[in-house]
């Protein structure tokens, strides 16, 4: 029986052998932060799904404006009796041709329509959130390893030289300077520090995986994260910002805009609709078509409808509409207070980010004089060797401390970026390709256009305010 279990030989094997094929997928590796906003921007996952779902999308604005433009069909028949008609005839052929215009509806053709439209801005704005979520992703992940392979040298140094520190221990504990007390001092710490470098090695591979997954590569030697591009100078200016560009904070808007204009299309139903119709019918008997026995009509109607009683169906639709709207009125100010609120987040953990940068490069350089100056009065019988061990984890902690303030630092400033949204993937990769999705848009929304949709959009557009 196959192992089916995550942490069993077959799924880390198959893990190991997946990161190996996508580390070879290409001639080139994303090494600067740019490169792997740009390959993420191309072709992660999550953003190809959006651009499809929003390509569908735009669909939905063309099948509501084909209610516009006239409906035409052709059909055939053929029947057969069991017995001949007075004419001697047992089988009947027919075609027919029909075409229908709706040409008034109050309002509800250019409500619906106006719906869609709004339904497909949403959407776009929906796409840009995406992509500055994938875009913060992409941050967060490479200053994660950017983080963890310091980290791994980190852990590797100072594994050195509690090696190294055991190693004069052990000869001076042979020469009888030092007790056993000392030489188990420094295996205890040596072990703890293998420990920690093998926990280190784990966080790395962990976080390589994602990158893979995120970015679509492996990573390999990764340059210098540069400057964050556009960091507003006060809080005021960043949620000023954020209200006005949040991709969320639009589309919720837009969708509020759709409810609105769906309302209005449920309450056209109670108004009256004008239409046109023509039919033209052909029909004879199957064995002597084209004859004299043929059968020809033609007819063109024009229809007034009123609607006088639905069982309460039209007055359902319309209050589910307004509650509808009442409900996307709440989410514009539920996402409002979300955004002022991530954005005041943001900036707090990004300012205690860089004073903690600071106060840790302070302790890092301590640190360092101290170990140093411990170990060499530990040289001349002035300091322990505990001491000398504590010293050097003290350094060890403040130099992890350091890189992962630095890296907070840098992931509050893009979070603060992104809801913002001002996360440009050209600001760090100039030659991106940027998708664009109003040309789609712009290329499929009059497809099925027809002389009539400009004499219905007209007429229906007096009962909606001239839409």
């Amino acid at each position: 029986m196959m192992k089916s279990k995550l942490g069993g030989k077959p799924f880390a094997a198959s893990l190991a052998v997946l990161l190996m094929a996508v580390a070879a997928s290409g001639t080139a590796h994303a090494e600067s932060l740019g490169d792997a906003i740009a390959m993420a921007y191309a072709q992660n996952p999550t953003l190809v799904r959006a651009r499809a779902q929003q390509r569908a999308a735009d669909e939905g604005y063309v099948q509501a404006r084909s209610s516009l433009g006239p409906s035409l069909s052709a059909g055939a028949s053929t029947d057969y009796a069991d017995h001949n008609d007075v004419l001697g005839n047992r089988s009947y052929t027919g075609l027919s041709l029909s075409a229908a215009q709706t040409l008034f509806a109050s309002g509800g053709l250019s409500s619906t329509l106006a719906a869609s439209k709004a339904t497909v801005l949403s959407g776009q704005q929906s796409l840009r959130s995406t992509e500055q979520g994938v875009l913060l992703d992409v941050i967060d992940i490479y200053t994660a390893v950017q983080r963890d392979q310091q980290a791994l040298k980190i852990s590797q140094d100072n594994y050195d030289i509690l090696k190294q520190q055991l190693d004069q221990t052990q000869a001076q504990f042979d020469a009888g300077q030092l007790t056993r007390t000392d030489v188990a001092q420094s295996q205890a710490r040596l072990a703890a520090s293998a420990a920690s470098l093998a926990s280190a090695q784990a966080q790395l591979d962990t976080d390589r995986a994602a990158y893979v997954a995120i970015v679509g590569q492996a990573p390999t030697a990764l340059d210098p994260v540069p400057t964050l591009p556009g960091l507003p100078t006060d809080l005021n200016a960043a949620l000023d910002a954020a209200q006005k560009n949040n991709p969320d904070m639009q589309a919720a808007t837009y969708a509020e805009q759709s409810a609105a204009d769906r309302v209005r299309a449920a309450r056209s139903v109670f108004g009256p609709t004008i239409g046109l119709s023509a039919q033209s019918g052909y029909s004879a008997p199957t064995n002597h078509l084209g004859t004299l026995s043929d059968s020809e009509s033609t007819s063109i109607t024009a229809r007034l409808s009123i609607p006088l009683f639905s069982a309460g169906l039209n007055g359902s639709r319309v209050r589910e509409a307004k509650e509808n709207l009442a409900a996307q009125t709440a989410t514009v100010e539920l996402t409002r207070r979300s955004v002022v609120s991530t954005v005041s987040q943001a900036w707090s953990q990004m300012l205690a980010a860089r004073s903690a940068v600071t106060s840790n490069e302070e302790q890092v350089k301590a640190a360092q004089i101290a170990a140093d100056g411990v170990k060499t009065e530990q040289q001349v019988g002035l300091r322990t060797n505990i001491e000398v061990l504590n010293a050097e984890q003290d350094l060890k902690n403040a130099q992890l401390a350091l890189i992962e303030a630095q890296r907070n630092a840098y992931v509050a400033g893009g979070q603060l970026l992104s809801v913002m949204g001002a996360l440009d993937a050209r600001a760090f990769a100039p030659d991106v390709q940027v998708y664009d999705p109003q040309a789609n848009f712009d290329k499929v929304k009059n497809k099925g256009w027809s002389p009539l949709e400009p004499v219905a959009r007209l007429l229906d557009g007096l009962a909606d305010g001239g839409r």
